[in-house]
């Protein structure tokens, strides 16, 4: 029993020690997204697990990225206040949008829909004010020449990696807070009957609605969280239906619960399950466009060789051939 409960210290330890002993550049990169990727898409299954999938975490994660970046372009406003601002914009949005559907019971498909909806209008928010947000080309947050503690932006990917690193872990701990309160078995409830749970005193629009300001708060962290790190964001990238089809994606690859040791019946899943295969799957997706974008334009390049080259050498000579056949053919003159 005690080597059980030292095994997430264990592997904490691990974690932190990693960047100090192995520090190749572009594996911390991928680490580094694994990590904030995981913390959205464990956001999404903090609702996800009552049964309220959600489509609109898009907007959420936009709002984060996007309200950071124009804060800290237009007014000069450090990220460490635009963060948190951020964060009480998307509470807000979430609030506006859900409040109304858990009031009048809009519940199952619908909620879906409405939550698709607001994917969709953030995302043509965000393109139409190319003015500001640079549309579909996306936005850049300016380089600082002052202090990069006060503007969050370090070159360093050790530091990086800390710190998405303690975001991560976060998430978890807000798991586990959630996992061991009363809020987890009203909510529970409702996703099995919610006239029951009503009737059984649960006030079922509040703690719907908690979880859900819950989650979206965590979402817009993450997306101003990965707008500090990459330093561009577009609207494809971390806004839109399909960033939160993304997350449902990884999600249902990685699993939806969080083993902490808390509850025997939980699955031994986590969402970072997901986010380490998808990143995965990206970067060797683009790693194998990229390679084969290199190969062909050196083909232009290489002598041709194999039953190809000889059939191409072949049909080059025959071409000549026939041309200058043509030059020496004398024209006939009309009769």
């Amino acid at each position: 029993m005690n080597l059980r409960r030292s095994v997430p210290w264990i592997a904490a330890a691990a974690l932190i020690a990693l960047p100090f002993v192995y520090r190749e550049p572009y594996h911390l990169h991928i680490l580094i997204l694994i990590l904030i990727w995981s913390f959205a898409y464990t956001s999404w299954s903090m609702m996800g697990r009552f049964g309220l999938v959600s489509l609109g975490h898009g907007g959420f994660m936009g709002l984060g990225a996007y309200v950071t970046a124009l804060l800290w372009n237009h007014l000069g406003v450090s990220p460490w206040l635009g963060i948190p601002l951020a964060m009480i914009a998307a509470a807000v949005l979430a609030v506006i949008v859900a409040y109304p559907c858990f009031r009048f019971r809009i519940t199952g498909h619908y909620f879906v829909l409405v939550t698709l909806a607001l994917s969709g209008i953030v995302l043509q928010v965000i393109t139409a004010t190319r003015d500001y947000t640079g549309g579909s080309l996306g936005y850049t947050p300016d380089r600082t020449k002052g202090s990069h503690l006060l503007a969050l932006q370090f070159d360093d990917k050790i530091t990086w990696y800390l710190i998405a690193l303690g975001v991560w872990a976060l998430g978890l701990m807000i798991w586990r807070w959630v996992d061991r309160s009363m809020d987890r078995h009203a909510l529970e409830a409702i996703s099995e009957d919610e006239d029951a749970a009503a009737a059984a005193g649960v006030n079922v629009t509040w703690e719907k609605l908690k979880i859900t300001v819950i989650s979206a708060l965590m979402t817009s962290l993450a997306g101003a969280l990965y707008c500090q790190y990459q330093m561009f964001i577009s609207p494809d990238t971390v806004s839109g239906i399909s960033v939160s089809l993304q997350m449902v994606f990884a999600v249902i690859v990685g699993g939806l619960y969080v083993s902490l040791g808390a509850d025997g019946r939980r699955g031994h899943h986590h969402p970072a399950g997901g986010s380490i295969a998808y990143r995965l799957w990206n970067e060797g997706r683009w790693l194998g466009q990229s390679r084969l974008r290199r190969a062909a334009g050196g083909l232009h390049h290489l002598p041709a060789q194999g039953h190809l080259g000889t059939i191409l050498e072949k049909l080059k000579t025959l071409r000549q051939r026939q041309a200058r056949a043509c030059k020496g053919t004398p024209r006939k003159r009309p009769e």
